[in-house]
């Protein structure tokens, strides 16, 4: 099974909102930080956001911050991104990834989902 599995994508109009689910297994989930990135046609995978191991502190790259919040549940081994206000520019594959350090590249990331596509019409 892979490490990490996504799924919540799906097709929505600008405006709206998505929440995106991020399942982990065979793994220690409660001692690696969780990013999230995006990867949109012709363009290189994007920092989206962050959260800590503890769930205590976050970070959001700047083309999203005030849209997106993530959050985690230890308990369930389980990362989420919130995505409010979407827009016609968010469409892309969102994957979920899992590092030992605290980082916004994604070579630090050991662990990664296969992607969940969210498309946002305008």
């Amino acid at each position: 099974q892979a490490p990490l599995v996504e799924s919540g994508g799906g097709l929505v109009q600008a405006g709206d909102s998505l929440r995106l689910s991020c399942a982990a297994s065979g793994f220690s989930f409660r001692i690696y930080h969780m990013g999230w990135f995006r990867q949109a046609p012709g363009k290189e995978r994007e920092f989206v956001g962050a959260i800590t191991s503890s769930g205590g502190s976050t970070s959001f790259a700047d083309s999203v911050k005030g849209r997106f919040t993530i959050s985690r549940d230890n308990a369930k081994n389980t990362v989420y991104l919130q995505m409010n206000s979407l827009k016609p520019e968010d469409t892309a594959v969102y994957y979920c990834a899992a590092a030992r350090q605290w980082s916004t590249n994604r070579d630090d990331y050991r662990y990664w989902g296969q992607g969940t596509q969210v498309t946002v019409s305008s």
